[in-house]
This record gives C-alpha cells, structure tokens and sequence, in this order.
C-alpha cells in the first residue's frame, strides 16, 4: 500500500487549514512582504508586496502544507472614486488590486491573496504598475493575466505573450480602468 492509500484508509487526510493558519504560516515564512489581511471577510485574504509576489505564489503551490494547487481566477480592481465630491466617503486612497483566488485539491483549503499596488507605475499617469507573472507557476494564469493586462492596466513581467486578449491591439487605454473615457470613434466606426 502507498502512503495515500494508509491515510485514507485510517483516516488521517492531509490537513486543511484555516485562513488564520494559512495567514501564519506566510507571516512566518515572509514577513513584512506580507502587508496585510482580513480573515474575517466572506473571502479571508492576505496581501502580499508586489516584489515579493512571484516568491509567495510558488511557496503557496508548493509547500506541503498549502499545496495551492489550483488558481481559480485573477480579478483586476481599479479602487478610485472619480467624483470628487465622493472622495472623502470613500474610504480608500487611490490604488489597484490584483486578486488571486487559490485552492488546494489536496488539502481542501482556500484563500484569496491580493497584490495592491499605486494605480501608476512611478505615479506618472498612463505608466501601468508592474507585477510578476504566475503563468510559470499556474499555466492558466496566462489567460488570466493577458485578461487584468487589457482591461484594468497591470503589466505582468515576465508573462510568455503579453498582448491583448479581449480589445483589438491597438484598441487605447483600459475599460475597467474608472477614469477610463469610451472613444466616440474606433477607425471611422461612431460609438455614441
């Protein structure tokens, strides 16, 4: 008999852990490359610096007790509320967020792990924000990523194809981008 089939046998599974644990164990193993969580929302997440993004998503998928072996999906927010007189409500400085949803087949646990970043790469405008690849970590996060890239503005360094994958390429700026303004016009075709 292998290891799997004398656990399941006598029914000691591979651990699945809480998101308090799963926030511990990247603390420990990071630090202050991990800059903050909330364990409590519907969807416990952790946030992660972005330099140190690439180094944590591979500990996420490989360690033995995470064992992430699944992403599920990448989101691109763009936090910015554009009517100024909303600002002060708000509640949040400008900024972009990268979300990443994990999951572990083998260990049936989950979390969700974001990357925050300014919403202009050296706060000059037009310059998108750099955030490292995971498509060499989770294949389907080329997809994922060409997708946040054409539509919200983050350039993923490092990914295999970085192109456009829902706007034609020469399509200008980011539609999910909140200050984002919808051209009248896209080679002689009227949009209003």
């Amino acid at each position: 008999h292998d290891r799997h089939d004398l656990n399941h046998r006598f029914g000691m599974r591979p651990k699945t852990m809480t998101a308090q644990e799963i926030a511990a164990v990247l603390e420990q193993q990071f630090g202050g490359k991990i800059t903050g969580k909330n364990l409590e929302a519907t969807d416990p997440w952790i946030s992660v610096e972005p330099s140190a993004w690439s180094d944590v998503a591979q500990f996420c998928r490989d360690d033995d007790g995470l064992r992430f072996d699944s992403l599920q999906c990448i989101s691109g927010v763009d936090y910015l509320e554009p009517d100024p007189k909303k600002v002060k409500k708000a509640g949040f400085d400008p900024h972009l967020e990268v979300v990443y949803h994990l999951y572990s087949f083998k260990r049936k646990h989950k979390i969700v792990l974001k990357v925050i970043m300014p919403r202009w790469k050296n706060d000059q405008p037009g310059e998108i924000p750099d955030v490292p690849s995971v498509a060499k970590i989770w294949p389907i996060a080329d997809w994922h990523e060409r997708e946040v890239f054409d539509l919200s503005g983050v350039n993923f360094v490092g990914h295999p194809g970085l192109i456009r994958i829902l706007c034609p390429e020469d399509w200008v700026g980011h539609p999910l981008r909140k200050d984002y303004e919808f051209p009248d016009e896209y080679h002689g075709i009227r949009g209003k």
